[in-house]
């Protein structure tokens, strides 16, 4: 009788659990918008800070590598705490760690105190992630280029809009105004109570089943070797970022005499870019092979990267565009194939490769800030403008392309 009732049982839930949950992949993905419009806060504010406190750029590299790190190095951890005991409520702690930073950047002081600020809303951003991908990953039904692009929009999404938010309510006024997006994070707590009553209750379910992972059919060394890969090429790509998130605004202000606002707007523009090449990748990874999604997005940005140092304002916003979108392509087709070489540690996937991935942005925004401070501004997307070609490295790739009848 016991086993007859548990056979039917899973014959009820085997359905729910394999389905796409699309509420709850926009959710997540919405959280997500709240969680990186509230980190975008801190390069946006940038030229505010950097007047108010007379900072160097070598000063600004390190407010963004404090913060990276915070977000980076704090990651696998969770992820692997988390792949063994699952936190449902964890996010909503991380949104409370990001609370308190931004209501400490409102108000800092001096330096010391902007760096504590940001540490706190890295630590969110590192609670944040593990789960949240995670999530993305059990409600894709099998769709996970098309899920964890769903997700991407949301976070791309929340990068491009926090920097417009900052130009219409904190450029004009004071640093105080950035106050206001306690009122996001307080959204963003409500959003995750819902997403997290769903996780536990699909975790109850999945407890009940015999869940089939299907794994690679590859060596452990290529599996090694192909997640060195995917991180050399999250180096490459994050790397170019760090000099687009927090320095295009600089570079824009000095080499076109563009004002705060006028610049600010620009970078939106990229940011925008970047949410609709995040958007595209996933699906395409799903129809023809991540392994190509991803050597495209990379190596393919180069002959634009390669072009923008030389470019007048008008093709600079033009070029700005063409790599924001080529180049964010490849994230949701990297984690995903590395979720997929990998799929007994999906927490501790997505933290190493979040972790990794903030990590690098924050040391390139060191590094460029002091190359900035020595060589000037302009000089840096010169050097970084070669950075892309490190993509031709995706051909050792394997390819993990399969017929799926989800997608």
């Amino acid at each position: 009788m016991n086993t007859s009732a548990e056979t039917a049982s899973k014959k009820d839930y085997s359905p729910f659990l394999q389905k796409t949950v699309y509420p709850v992949l926009f959710s997540i993905a919405f959280a997500h918008l709240i969680n990186d419009l509230l980190q975008s806060v801190i390069p946006a504010a940038y030229p505010i800070l950097k007047e108010n406190f007379n900072l160097t750029f070598t000063q600004i590299g390190l407010i963004t590598l404090a913060y990276q790190l915070s977000a980076s190095i704090l990651q696998p951890l969770v992820g692997l705490y988390t792949d063994k005991k699952p936190k449902p409520f964890s996010q909503i702690f991380g949104m409370l760690f990001t609370l308190s930073g931004i209501v400490l950047l409102s108000y800092a002081a001096s330096f010391s105190i902007i760096i504590i600020s940001v540490i706190l809303v890295g630590i969110g951003s590192s609670i944040f992630h593990p789960e949240a991908s995670r999530i993305s990953f059990l409600a894709s039904g099998g769709k996970r280029g098309l899920a964890q692009s769903i997700f991407q929009l949301g976070g791309n999404a929340g990068s491009a809009i926090g920097p417009l938010l900052v130009a219409l309510i904190v450029a004009p006024n004071t640093q105080h105004y950035i106050i206001w997006f306690v009122i996001v994070a307080i959204i963003g707590l409500i959003v995750l109570s819902r997403i997290a009553l769903w996780y536990q209750n699909h975790l109850s379910l999945r407890a009940t089943e015999k869940a089939v992972i299907d794994l690679p059919n590859l060596s452990q060394i290529k599996i090694n070797i192909s997640v060195g890969i995917l991180l050399v090429l999250i180096f490459s790509k994050f790397f170019y970022m760090a000099s687009m998130s927090s320095y295009f605004t600089f570079y824009l202000i000095e080499k076109f005499g563009l004002s705060v606002q006028e610049a600010q707007f620009h970078l939106v523009l990229f940011l925008a870019s970047c949410a609709i090449g995040t958007l595209i990748g996933g699906p395409l990874g799903d129809k023809f092979g991540r392994k190509y999604v991803i050597w495209f997005s990379v190596l393919g940005a180069a002959p634009f990267t390669l072009l923008l140092p030389y470019a007048d304002l008008f093709w600079t916003g033009i070029l700005s565009v063409a790599i924001g979108t080529i180049i964010s392509s490849a994230f949701p087709a990297i984690l995903v194939f590395a979720q997929e070489l990998l799929p007994k540690k999906l927490g501790t996937v997505s933290g190493l490769f979040y972790g990794f991935a903030f990590g690098m942005g924050g040391l390139g925004s060191a590094l460029l800030g002091n190359i900035a401070d020595h060589k000037g501004i302009i000089y840096v997307y010169y050097l970084c403008a070669y950075l892309p070609l490190i993509g031709i490295i995706a051909f050792f790739l394997p390819n993990l392309k399969k017929k799926s009848a989800n997608s």
